[in-house]
């Protein structure tokens, strides 16, 4: 079961013995804990009842322990084990005879991947195991749609969730920390617009990154190296930085490759959702670009992330600025035959 189908019906839910979130969406798994645990403790005082261990170092004879411990002042014990995807490799013997024959506490096991093949993996109800991963980019607008609807009661008008993404990207938590702000920000009208985006978000750092491929998309170097340089000085960390250029590059080269299959470049980018205000910006980076470099996209993208953890004795900064110029040059003529 999905996340978000997963919060909306824990409320009639029965209670599991053993909850399992899996994927690579931390926000959501953060929303899903967030109204498990009440579920699980009622009105319990959670550092009487709730135990988290780190799965690198969590035994299982201790877990088992807490499991089997009668509650105090809560309804039952509930023990956390995070990343634990170890854990459930060390212990998966354990782990499944604990499913077939659990005690009254509940456990909840935080991993990245769960294979449902496993026989660990088939005890485990359907109901308490909740997929955690990145929406795709097409429902990215309606899940923000939802989202400022039902946790802060706003409903989102004209474009203002897909130009909200366009400034901030896909990342689940950001969207969610900007919704935030523009509810308080509205105070109490019961709507968002575009204008109301634009005023409180279009101004902000993270939107600035997408004004660096504005300049890279017109061969402006100087100025997207400028932008860049602006960003770094009011602390933005390079790596957020990337991450924002990696959701804006790697539709460009879904795009890309999708003309190269009969598309034109409307039904391209719309396809990648890509829509309205941001399709000129787009078109005029892909023309600027060239095929030839927006086929490397995808390449020059993991080789600046690997270089930025550790596999680049440069910079972070550095990295991130030779990676702008090699996007603002021009290109290369196409060799004679």
């Amino acid at each position: 079961m999905d996340a978000p189908k997963f919060i909306e019906s824990l409320p009639k839910a029965e209670i599991q013995p053993v909850y399992v979130l899996f994927g690579e969406e931390d926000f959501l798994k953060r929303a899903a804990r967030t109204a498990l645990d009440p579920k699980l403790l009622e009105d319990a005082d959670p550092s009487f009842a709730l135990s988290s261990y780190p799965g690198d170092k969590a035994e299982w004879s201790t877990i088992r322990s807490e499991l089997a411990t009668l509650p105090f002042l809560s309804p039952r014990r509930v023990v956390v084990i995070e990343q634990a995807d170890k854990f459930v490799t060390d212990h998966r013997a354990d782990l499944e005879k604990y499913v077939a024959v659990p005690s009254k506490g509940v456990l909840i096991l935080d991993v990245k991947t769960w294979m449902a093949t496993t026989k660990l993996a088939k005890a485990v109800p359907d109901a308490a195991t909740i997929a955690c991963k990145p929406i795709p980019p097409g429902q990215v607008p309606r899940w923000c749609t939802q989202h400022a609807q039902t946790v802060y009661g706003k409903k989102l008008i004209g474009t203002a969730g897909q130009l909200l993404i366009e400034f901030v990207g896909p990342s689940l938590g950001l969207l969610d920390q900007e919704l935030a702000k523009l509810s308080a920000f509205v105070g109490e009208r019961k709507t968002i617009g575009a204008e109301d985006v634009e005023t409180l978000v279009g101004r902000s750092r993270a939107a600035e990154t997408f004004k660096i491929f504005d300049a890279i998309g017109q061969g402006r170097a100087a100025d997207a190296l400028a932008i860049l340089h602006r960003l770094l000085d009011q602390g933005e960390q390079p790596l957020a930085i990337l991450g924002a250029f990696s959701w804006q590059l790697r539709r460009t080269a879904q795009a890309a490759r999708l003309t190269k299959r009969g598309l034109s470049v409307s039904q391209a980018l719309a396809e990648v959702g890509v829509r309205d205000f941001g399709m000129a910006g787009v078109e005029q980076l892909m023309r600027h670009l060239g095929m030839r470099r927006l086929e490397k996209l995808f390449d020059w993208l993991l080789e600046v992330d690997l270089g930025m953890k550790g596999g680049n004795p440069l910079p972070d900064s550095v990295q991130l600025e030779r990676f702008v110029v090699r996007l603002a040059q021009p290109r290369d003529p196409v060799p004679k035959r």
